[in-house]
């Protein structure tokens, strides 16, 4: 029997399924508030992009966007830099204790976000930090690191070890070896652990939320606070949930081939 159309109609309707939510906050981005609330329907009646023209004229929130992508690519970057040396030390080097070290960076990434949300408050209120965009992406790195070192020292396993020790007869320094040589050899890993610090940074909510207030807030915690007298504009929200999506998109585009050399090689 040939369960291949069965394969593909089921496949066609799991995406319809999950492209559903998709298409309905693009609907909904294009119609007008009043639209929204009072009819029901598949494509609007009265298209307008005034919703976007709202949040990419108003400072009030494409400012959310702008603060998002600085403290999410800070966040990024802090978070591969240090888990690059800490991987290439859990995957070449055997020391004391280093399994119960690694088992303990494991369980930071284990914890919810909300334990930690008073302390930072408080510490980075102390030393003023609070409300500023290295504050969220040092916060940010406390679960970012472990899943980094976790996904590049699987990779980093995959190199053979005579790798490293033909390059230093050969005269090269760590450094050199390291940029030159090494990095682009896990160059698939590097990408995987970018991608899912980038995302887990840019969908966080509490801590970017609790640690921000004027200056860097980000556009996820202005979603949150769009109830004026006249009740929610839904139709801005939904645009601003459309150019939400974009940025993550980007990524994933971007980064596709690396997710699925990670996959191929069962490092993710």
């Amino acid at each position: 029997m040939n369960f291949r159309p069965r394969i593909n109609l089921v496949m066609v309707l799991y995406l319809l399924f999950l492209m559903l939510p998709i298409y309905w906050l693009l609907n909904m981005s294009l119609k007008t508030n009043t639209e929204i609330l009072n009819a029901f329907t598949l494509w609007p009646d009265d298209l307008t992009l005034d919703n976007y023209r709202t949040i990419l004229s108003d400072p009030a929130w494409y400012m959310g966007y702008v603060n998002s992508i600085i403290y999410v690519t800070m966040n990024t970057v802090l978070s591969v830099a240090v888990a690059l040396p800490a991987a290439y030390a859990f995957s070449r080097y055997s020391f004391l204790g280093d399994k119960h070290l690694f088992f303990w960076l494991l369980t930071n990434r284990m914890a919810p976000p909300a334990v930690f949300a008073l302390p930072f408050f408080q510490l980075y209120s102390s030393v003023g930090l609070f409300d500023t965009h290295i504050a969220v992406a040092l916060a940010h790195t406390l679960f970012n690191v472990p899943l980094a070192v976790w996904i590049l020292e699987g990779f980093m396993r995959g190199v053979p070890k005579e790798i490293d020790e033909t390059a230093y007869i050969d005269g090269y320094s760590f450094g050199h070896f390291f940029v030159k040589i090494f990095m682009p050899l896990i160059a698939s890993g590097i990408g995987v652990a970018a991608f899912f610090c980038f995302m887990f940074s840019w969908v966080e909510l509490l801590l970017s939320r609790t640690l921000t207030t004027v200056d860097a807030k980000p556009i996820a915690a202005i979603m949150t606070r769009t109830q004026g007298a006249a009740g929610i504009d839904w139709g801005v929200l939904a645009a601003a949930g459309v150019l939400t999506i974009v940025p993550g998109a980007l990524v994933i585009y971007f980064v596709r081939n690396y997710i699925a050399k990670g996959f191929a090689l069962g490092r993710v």
